[in-house]
């Protein structure tokens, strides 16, 4: 299926690794170029130097204005951004809902939140006054089934989500398109951090530690495995294509049934 990807310009955060990565070598197999950004200038280089159509690498930070300025020259010097697509982020801090400090839902909404908002603001304006562009934000299952030790990224991902669709609204008429995707339990580093705590913390193997956290924690994850970033890519790269030209405000859940309900 040809996505009509031939020749845009997608910008991709979060691209040294993980879903981002994917995402990067997804959008490339279908002729896109590609502006990519992370936080390290050299782990962002070794991660993607065997990505095609790179024409540059920002190291940016997106918790400083300066950052998504960066990243937005970078893309206005080629000829200006067609695609947006956010996948940095962090877990943030964990525990008692009620014993998370104001620091650290400071730190994951600067990061998970306001880190996209910022890149998406420097980027939305030449792709409406074109009439063309697509906006994809990484949310997560946490954004409609929270988990009561990691309040702070529930909250994040649940801001973003709710953003997605104020965006759409309005951009969606200048033609526009601004969607999430919902990835839940991806074999990537943040979750591989969090399977080898987890293995430490109950005396376990990763791959026990795994399975365990798969019977405990997502009993509704029935496919019994790690989603891999190239299966959230391939969603996230439709999205982005001519072939989604009439999917709006929408999110889209790669999740392995990992979210009970049917309602987004």
């Amino acid at each position: 299926m040809d996505l009509g990807l031939q020749g845009k310009l997608a910008v991709v955060t979060g691209a040294s690794s993980g879903i981002g990565r994917a995402t990067a070598r997804a959008l490339a197999a279908e002729g896109a170029r590609l502006v990519l950004s992370d936080l390290g200038a050299e782990a962002l280089r070794r991660g993607t130097e065997d990505v095609p159509n790179v024409l540059e690498r920002v190291a940016a930070d997106l918790t400083r204005e300066k950052g998504a300025a960066a990243i937005a020259r970078a893309a206005r010097a080629k000829g200006g951004a067609d695609i947006l697509v956010e996948a940095a982020g962090i877990t943030g801090e964990k525990g008692d809902p009620f014993a998370m400090t104001d620091a650290a839902f400071r730190d994951c909404f600067e990061t998970n939140f306001l880190g996209p908002v910022r890149l998406a603001r420097a980027l939305v304006g030449p792709m409406a006054e074109r009439g063309w562009g697509r906006i994809v934000f990484i949310v997560s299952e946490n954004a409609v089934q929270p988990y009561p030790e990691e309040a702070v990224y529930n909250a994040s991902k649940a801001a973003l989500l709710n953003f997605t669709k104020s965006a759409a609204l309005a951009y969606g008429p200048k033609g526009v398109l601004v969607n999430a995707v919902a990835p839940a339990f991806i074999e990537t580093p943040m979750t591989e951090g969090m399977m080898r705590q987890r293995a430490g913390e109950r005396g376990e193997t990763v791959e026990e530690a795994v399975d365990s956290f798969l019977k405990e924690e997502r009993p509704y994850l029935t496919l019994d495995r790690r989603g891999q970033p190239e299966e959230v890519a391939a969603v996230i790269a439709l999205l982005c294509s001519e072939r989604a030209s009439f999917v709006s405000g929408a999110s889209y859940r790669v999740d392995g049934g990992s979210v009970a309900a049917m309602n987004t």
